[in-house]
């Protein structure tokens, strides 16, 4: 998103950008996402409106379910499936309890929980999560006109897509290659076929390697 952004407000000092998973504006279901991750946040009682610097109480809570959410969202349904299945975390049975995890994939995302809590902000997190889900260079920069807001962008652009990404789905790589053509740019995209999800971008190196390796020598 930043590379898009400063390649529209400072056109003759980019070159090339490479936007891979991204968008010119978070989808629907994205603010959604962030939405319901924030409110997890604000409701916990620790965040005491955001003031909770030197109280000795954090929105912990709150921070893990947020974590829990923003995880799930980088993932896919087969790649959840074909990591965990159903299996038990701790026991052959199911033992009937509604505090501790029955599934791997319970245990999982409260390990992610856990650890993240640790080293982020409730409040960074916070305007984060609003700054992405404000971020929309058609409103910000063509008056709800996607094609006018990159008309200044000179840099050659590749957009690299997944499949299976939901919070950042190929159609929002496809707009913006439509309208970066529609406004006469030079542009090359590709959707990359993997099931991982928006972690794709992390775990499909050696497919996109070539392409920007490609891309970077034209």
């Amino acid at each position: 998103m930043q590379a898009l952004e400063w390649a529209v407000q400072h056109p003759d000092q980019v070159d090339a950008i490479i936007p891979i998973a991204s968008t010119h504006a978070l989808h629907p279901q994205g603010v959604a996402w962030n939405a319901i991750a924030r409110n997890a946040i604000t409701a916990d009682p620790d965040w005491q409106g955001g003031n909770y610097y030197g109280t000795g109480r954090a929105p912990t809570a709150g921070m893990g379910v947020a974590r829990m959410v923003g995880h799930v969202t980088y993932l896919s349904a087969t790649s959840v499936r074909n990591k965990f299945g159903r299996r038990l975390q701790a026991a052959e049975n199911i033992r009937y309890t509604l505090t501790s995890p029955e599934f791997e994939v319970e245990s999982y995302l409260r390990h992610q929980a856990d650890t993240f809590v640790k080293r982020f902000d409730a409040n960074t997190y916070l305007y984060t999560s609003r700054a992405l889900s404000y971020f929309d260079l058609a409103r910000q920069y063509g008056a709800g006109q996607l094609s006018r807001a990159v008309n200044a962008v000179s840099a050659r652009t590749l957009l690299i897509a997944f499949s299976s990404d939901w919070l950042y789905p190929p159609e929002g790589s496809a707009e913006l290659a439509d309208a970066l053509r529609a406004a006469g740019k030079d542009v090359e995209f590709h959707i990359i076929d993997a099931p991982y999800g928006h972690d794709c971008f992390l775990l499909e190196e050696a497919r996109q390697t070539p392409l920007i390796r490609a891309f970077l020598e034209h």
